[in-house]
């Protein structure tokens, strides 16, 4: 069921993306009167699902259900259609592309990646006017934080309290954890507790291939809140339960002797005791308990920790509609920087390592269907997909802007065979990519690792 949720978010994401980003193209190229030969809504070859021509104009769905396109007439596009090449050889008429303005096809090839940048913002206004936006501010964070492995490495300790990243104070963890991996700030100030129990202020400086380190070891949380360990329930089947020793309300405080009163400092020490029995020390009405019990081969023991909403104070933004067009504008534009940000991270070995394919995608949507996560979802691919689209690469809408840009200067157009070998280099540049970046996925799921 879990592999027909995640196939279905990512199916019906990506088809809203990428109907509407052609769409972006179809509506300019009408309007400017460009004849549109073909509209189609995933690819028909071999076939087409469903076909229906109106006007001069065919409209369908293909039966590969991934992708779409907008057939422009006299255009060199990435079909590398017979008929369009052997219109290219004859002198062009009114209602061609190639006949138009510069400007006007400019116009064209930046729709597509002009409305998903637009529909991203829509998508994240009507997110946060429809549920609003909840978080767990740094500043609420009581125990401080659980760094990584990673992260301790470079200086940090439990129950540190993040007072400013890159000299700024960020909003929440993932703010923090964005601003290093992103943004490439090297500063962190903390506050910790020094030898004699008194808060002091400490600024770590992260190693200057921070970011390679991160990508390496495919840390995904660097810092996490750090909170008590009091039992909520037992779950049955596990070996906690088997064990008969355990109670809800009862305060976890050590493991074989060492300190755990914190929930990640007991899943910590017990993750690396698979197949051992370990002795859990409690409290449970003032009086100390020890219990024995086995680690499973997952490495837990089956006990259900109090929600961290128990401890923390969590900070609801509502918007009313108009309030959250600015908000959503906002934010999106945020991501978009984010979305521009990231791409430099691709330079390195780490960072290509991190690429994913559709298995990777259809991942982050997400095993239940969750209508809030699914919108953010399709809204963080919308501006992912316009930054893709906009790189200038043969093939892509920015290859075809380049050579747009070229024909402005030159004032004449490249020569129709330099852009159909552009785009034959392109297109297999890109098919080499997407190939790469599945197999990838393939192998990281098989492994385990995805």
């Amino acid at each position: 069921m879990e592999i027909l949720i995640y196939a279905g978010q990512l199916i019906l994401g990506l088809s809203i993306l990428v109907a509407l980003h052609e769409f972006g193209h179809f509506l300019p190229a009408k309007l400017f009167g460009m004849r549109v030969d073909k509209f189609f809504l995933f690819f028909d070859a071999p076939y087409a699902l469903v076909k229906k021509k109106i006007g001069e104009t065919v409209y369908g769905i293909g039966c590969l259900p991934f992708g779409g396109y907008v057939k422009i007439a006299g255009m060199v596009d990435e079909s590398l259609d017979a008929d369009q090449k052997a219109r290219m050889d004859k002198p062009p008429e009114p209602w061609e592309f190639r006949a138009k303005p510069v400007w006007q096809r400019l116009i064209v090839m930046v729709g597509g990646v002009t409305v998903n940048v637009l529909l991203a913002f829509i998508i994240y206004a009507m997110v946060l006017y429809t549920w609003g936006r909840e978080y767990l501010p740094v500043q609420n964070l009581t125990y401080g934080v659980t760094p990584s492995a990673l992260m301790k490495a470079e200086g940090f300790r439990d129950g540190d309290k993040i007072l400013e990243v890159g000299g700024r104070a960020p909003m929440t963890l993932g703010d923090a954890s964005l601003a290093i991996l992103i943004e490439g700030a090297r500063n962190v100030t903390v506050e910790r507790e020094d030898s004699t129990g008194k808060p002091e202020r400490k600024t770590i400086a992260l190693s200057a291939n921070i970011q390679d380190q991160i990508l390496e070891n495919n840390d995904k949380a660097l810092f996490s809140p750090r909170f008590p360990f009091y039992v909520d329930s037992v779950l049955a089947g596990n070996n906690a339960a088997k064990s008969g020793g355990f109670r809800k309300g009862d305060r976890i405080i050590a493991v074989n002797g060492q300190p755990a009163r914190y929930f990640q400092d007991f899943a910590e020490l017990v993750k690396d005791k698979k197949g051992q029995q370990v002795e859990v020390t409690l409290l449970r009405e003032g009086h100390q308990v020890r219990v024995p019990v086995e680690v499973s081969s997952a490495g837990i023991v089956g006990l259900q920790p109090r929600s961290p909403a128990e401890y923390f104070t969590f900070a609801t933004e509502k918007y009313g509609f108009w309030g959250s067009i600015p908000a959503g504008i906002d934010y999106g534009w945020q991501r978009l920087k984010d979305n521009v940000s990231s791409f430099k991270l691709l330079g390195s070995k780490a960072g290509m390592k991190q690429m994913g394919g559709l298995i990777a995608m259809s991942k982050a949507y997400g095993p239940q269907w969750v209508w809030q996560r699914f919108w953010e979802m399709t809204a963080f691919l919308s501006l992912a997909l316009a930054v893709l689209n906009i790189l200038p690469i043969p093939a892509l809408d920015g290859g075809h802007v380049v050579f747009l840009l070229y024909e402005a200067v030159a004032r004449k157009p490249a020569p129709p065979k330099v852009m159909e070998y552009a785009q034959v280099a392109g297109m297999v540049f890109l098919l080499t990519v997407i190939l790469a970046v599945n197999g990838h996925d393939l192998i990281k799921l098989f492994t385990g690792k995805l």
